[in-house]
């Protein structure tokens, strides 16, 4: 969505190159296909290789299928080839379960070993743990787009205020003034995110429009550069109000792990209706003016229980 004017009025100021530290960036092919081995761990080529799909080079998980002549490939690629990539032999539904049961007795490490996971795991279990292994890159977090870039968060940070130009700021307080001269014109769409440095780590502040069943509304939710663990340790509340009136939100911030669709379409922020968005702005209610203040709070423990997830239109 177009705006016409954001004025955003920071408590502290703007972030500079060097408050940046050092970033690591990894492309989704090259993040897929790491193979690094710890020095005590050392499986021979062969066996490895024999364990990698000809046509897509992963390595392959049961059920290892194979032609008539013995060669093999992966499950997901058996399904998109119609003869072997290695003799070009039509393919049958031939398991190849010598090979199985040699991947059984195989401990291999995390693939993501290069960035600090030091876990061992058997063969099996390698790629259940790699979907959730906290050391495995974080996605961008920027909404206007379907951006595909991965990597840490520092360099994700650099990646947002470079690429997308994204305003940086220092701080735990905020206060935001978003101004639309047609709100009656609301669409699915990303108006703004900031991201703010506050405690030695990086937060982003998503203020959405979009249609709710029938209705548009205005959404703002804070989103934490880090894993879900890390995130319960804060909390942040968002104020938006006018003509003597408010509403407050108070939260734990999501994990960037949560895509922000993923958060928006479970209602966890501040949700403003457009009828009160537009009598917050006053006037002849021809023209949004939200302010939206907010800050950022570390809480001294953290609860064992995971965070609530609100469906508040349920």
């Amino acid at each position: 969505m177009e705006y016409d004017s954001i004025e955003c009025v920071s408590t502290s100021d703007g972030l500079g190159d060097e408050e940046i530290p050092h970033r690591h960036h990894f492309t989704p092919s090259k993040t897929h296909n790491v193979n690094v081995f710890p020095p005590a761990i050392h499986p021979t080529t062969s066996v490895h290789e024999l364990l990698e799909c000809p046509v897509c080079t992963n390595s392959m998980y049961p059920p290892i299928h194979q032609c008539h002549n013995g060669h093999t490939l992966c499950s997901t690629c058996k399904t998109r080839v119609n003869r072997c990539p290695t003799c070009r032999q039509e393919l049958g539904d031939i398991r190849c379960l010598a090979l199985e049961k040699v991947a059984e007795s195989l401990e291999f490490p995390c693939k993501y070993f290069p960035l600090g996971c030091p876990e061992i795991f058997p063969y099996y279990s390698k790629l259940k743990h790699e979907l959730i292994c906290n050391f495995r890159p974080y996605s961008c977090p920027y909404a206007g787009s379907e951006c595909s870039i991965v990597g840490d968060i520092p360099y994700l940070v650099t990646h947002l205020r470079d690429d997308h130009k994204v305003d940086m700021h220092s701080g735990c307080t905020f206060n935001h003034r978003y101004v639309k001269s047609n709100p009656r014109e609301v669409e699915n769409a990303t108006w703004m995110l900031t991201v703010f440095n506050c405690f030695g780590q990086y937060f982003c502040l998503h203020f959405e429009a979009f249609q709710l069943s029938m209705a548009p509304v205005y959404m703002a939710f804070v989103r934490f550069m880090g894993d879900e663990q890390d995130a319960r340790n804060y909390s942040y509340s968002l104020e938006v109000g006018g003509n003597g009136r408010k509403l407050i939100w108070e939260g734990t911030p999501r994990s960037i792990r949560d895509g922000h669709r993923k958060v928006r379409d479970s209602h966890d922020g501040l949700i403003i209706q457009r009828n009160m968005a537009l009598f917050f702005s006053g006037g002849e209610r021809k023209e949004l003016k939200l302010r939206v203040t907010g800050r950022i709070w570390k809480e001294p423990s953290n609860p064992d229980g995971g965070p609530c997830v609100p469906n508040l239109y349920s």
